[in-house]
């Protein structure tokens, strides 16, 4: 076993460091000789801890956040109390060849010497410029079975301010050279009394044309964590729980209860997604893979995996790992919001072939539905993106049988003519659902998909909106990287829909653009229950769904009924400008808004102008209050400017004061308000103006919000 530890360059590959971290050199590796069965790391802050033990063969992990309390004597430094958000809770994988979640044997102990810094810039995600510090904890264990073949496995940790990732490792030391990860002993041992806002994963092969699951499902809400999922079969990512905090053994109460969200981050083609078990009676979640039933039943439901040998290429080292399972957690909804953790840990796979910018579009289904897919009404909303002055216009399904290909390249040159990039929708299906919509051969077949590409390069297109995927199997994670990589290599951008959840990629696949994985704005017009929950989806998803990964929902509804005469189908509730707030709260470098060509003429100027403005772009994001659910009140910064939402989806007014200098506004950076009046049915645009210690009180009429900039 020692030529495993014998390269100084392993140590950087086990733990995945980034290529701009600085290199670990051989003398850094250091085995902990005395008596190994418990590893505490903290965060470079020192205020988020990871304790793994490893006793009886089982590991096991705990995680939290450390709290200053008063000191027990007077005149003293502060103390600090452990506030943990999980109990300790399982770590391990079952392979085909061994099982490595008992009997384990520890081999060596790997940690960096000092925090591991690297810097990444982001084109599309919440933050731009991105600075990150971490400690990790590498731990090289082997059990009975798979001394047989020679196996060992890498579990490793990385610890940031607020965030923990993990992930597993497997080395060769014998002929053994491939494995099938069946399933991940992988846990969360959720505290008494803990609360979930979680998404239910569906059944496989229901729902319109067998095209679940989607992750499109309604939420529970602050219900208790061990509520059981609508149909038995867990809960999608991300996660988000409300942990109720107890006193520490010294009698110590931290001082609020605790927020945690679990996800996973890095899933390439060499494995599959996977969501979380139901928890059982005592609040234990686990990994849970696949359904049988996923893509009509083809594919296994767990990853073939091939091993890493100590003469491996650090460049290839993600094809060795298993995805990152993350944890974000803090006193406060804060970290949620503003984390990075997603991207942080995985890198990119390949270099963009041009230089991709954010893109708004027009898009006619969202609101004239299926029947607007035509020559003529396509024209209709190429013009508006073009009085607009957005980048884009979508062109959704039906276009390959109401339109053709000949059409299409008309409405191309037209598209050219007024400045405006097509973005053009294709269904993903080859076999595994029953969606009938056009172009139902072009995308999972690499031939023909190469061949469509260079068509839309030609043409000038922008981007594709790809949809009906078939779930989570490690086969269907094949296909979005396979179409991605392709995508690229025509520098063609990618959004997702009837999707999975991204997981990391908007690093990793520098042309991926967003993905629908939500309730999105499709259900305003299929029902007015669903407009009576908007408000209330629209304050939860920046802290759970948007929080992990770009979100295509495509929304900002401005007329007040959902069908093309604006006399019929479901009402709206929300007000316009709480419409207008959607475009910044919810994140995604390609927004295919909801606006339609009478929007310009019975819209109040300034809606329009604003959204003749709104980025699409983010480099910097700020969460100021808010409770998932309810309220929301968040800031994002384009370049130089700032936009703060202050969103209400409770039943009655509320009242919020903003202190603008203790939020680090200075009190020339917002010049305007956007609010709905007193009567909140009045949208109005006036000059912003606080008192003299810079705070504004903002009184928010149900379903209703203000904007400044």
């Amino acid at each position: 076993m020692k030529r495993f530890l014998s390269f100084g360059a392993l140590f950087a590959v086990v733990c995945n460091f980034s290529a701009q971290a600085a290199p670990v050199a051989s003398s850094q590796l250091m085995a902990d000789e005395v008596s190994p069965s418990h590893f505490r790391v903290l965060s470079p802050d020192k205020m988020t801890f990871l304790d793994v033990s490893l006793a009886e063969g089982r590991l096991t992990y705990t995680a939290g956040y450390r709290q200053l309390v008063k000191a027990k004597k007077k005149g003293a430094a502060p103390d600090t109390i452990d506030v943990p958000v999980l109990d300790p809770s399982p770590l391990g994988v079952y392979t085909n060849v061994a099982d490595f979640s008992k009997e384990l044997t520890l081999i060596k102990v790997l940690r960096p010497d000092g925090p591991v810094k690297q810097h990444y810039r982001l084109r599309q995600g919440k933050q731009s410029d991105i600075t990150t510090e971490e400690n990790g904890l590498g731990l090289l264990l082997t059990c009975p079975e798979a001394k047989k073949h020679k196996l060992s496995m890498v579990v490793h940790f990385r610890v940031f301010n607020n965030n923990i990732a993990y992930n597993y490792r497997f080395l060769q030391g014998g002929e053994t050279a491939a494995i099938v990860v069946t399933g991940e002993a992988s846990g969360f041992d959720l505290p008494d009394g803990t609360t979930a806002f979680i998404c239910p994963q569906s059944d496989p092969m229901v729902g319109w044309k067998r095209t679940k699951p989607s992750y499109e499902e309604y939420y529970i809400w602050d219900e208790p964590a061990t509520t059981r999922s609508q149909y038995g079969q867990g809960w999608t990512f991300p996660c988000l729980f409300r942990v109720s905090t107890a006193k520490d053994a010294g009698g110590a109460s931290p001082t609020a209860d605790s927020w945690l969200l679990i996800s996973e981050t890095g899933v390439t083609g060499n494995y599959c997604a996977s969501h979380l078990s139901d928890a059982d009676a005592a609040g234990l979640m686990t990994i849970a893979f696949p359904m049988e039933g996923e893509n009509n039943g083809f594919g296994s439901t767990g990853a073939q995996l091939g091993l890493a040998d100590c003469n491996v290429s650090p460049y290839d080292a993600h094809t060795q790992f298993t995805p990152y399972r993350t944890l974000t957690f803090g006193c406060s909804l804060k970290p949620i919001v503003e984390t990075t953790i997603p991207w942080d840990v995985v890198e990119p796979l390949y270099e963009p072939s041009i230089d991709y910018q954010g893109s708004r579009n027009t898009w006619s289904w969202i609101i004239w539905q299926d029947n607007s897919i035509n020559y003529e009404d396509q024209v209709q909303f190429i013009n508006l993106a073009a009085d607009l002055g957005w980048e884009g216009c979508l062109i959704d399904g039906g276009w390959y049988q109401n339109i053709g290909r000949e059409g299409m390249e008309k409405l191309f040159a037209l598209c050219r003519e007024k400045g405006v990039r097509p973005w053009v929708w294709y269904n993903s299906n080859g076999g595994w659902n029953d969606a009938p919509q056009c172009a139902r051969q072009a995308m999972h077949n690499p031939i023909v998909r190469k061949q469509e590409l260079k068509w839309l390069r030609d043409g000038g297109v922008a981007g594709i909106k790809v949809d009906f995927f078939a779930g989570d199997k490690q086969e269907t994670m094949r296909l979005y990287e396979a179409i991605l990589s392709d995508a690229n290599d025509y520098g063609i951008q990618v959004i997702f829909h009837g999707c999975t959840l991204p997981r990391g990629w908007e690093r990793m696949y520098p042309n991926y653009c967003s993905s629908e994985a939500v309730l999105a704005s499709e259900n305003l017009v299929f029902g007015q229950p669903f407009c009576d929950l908007e408000a209330r989806h629209a304050c939860l998803h920046p802290f759970v769904r948007n929080a992990v990964g770009s979100m295509e929902y495509g929304g900002t509804v401005l007329q007040n009924r959902l069908n093309r005469n604006n006399n019929g189908g479901s009402t709206r509730r929300t007000s316009d400008v709480f419409e207008l707030a959607t475009a910044i709260a919810f994140q995604s470098s390609g927004q295919n808004f909801a606006l339609t060509p009478r929007n310009l003429t019975e819209q109040p100027r300034f809606e329009i102008d604003f959204m003749k403005q709104v980025p699409t772009t983010w480099d910097e994001t700020r969460f100021i209050d808010g409770y998932p659910g309810k309220f929301v009140v968040m800031a994002r910064r384009h370049a130089d400017r700032w936009y703060l939402v202050a969103m209400n989806a409770e039943s009655e007014a509320k009242t919020i004061t903003l202190d603008l200098p203790s939020c680090n506004f200075p009190l020339t950076t917002f010049g305007t308000l956007l609010s709905d009046g007193p009567d909140g049915k009045t949208p109005q645009a006036t000059p912003l103006k606080t008192d003299k210690k810079g705070r504004i009180v903002l009184t928010l009429q149900p379903q209703c919000a203000a904007i400044l900039f």
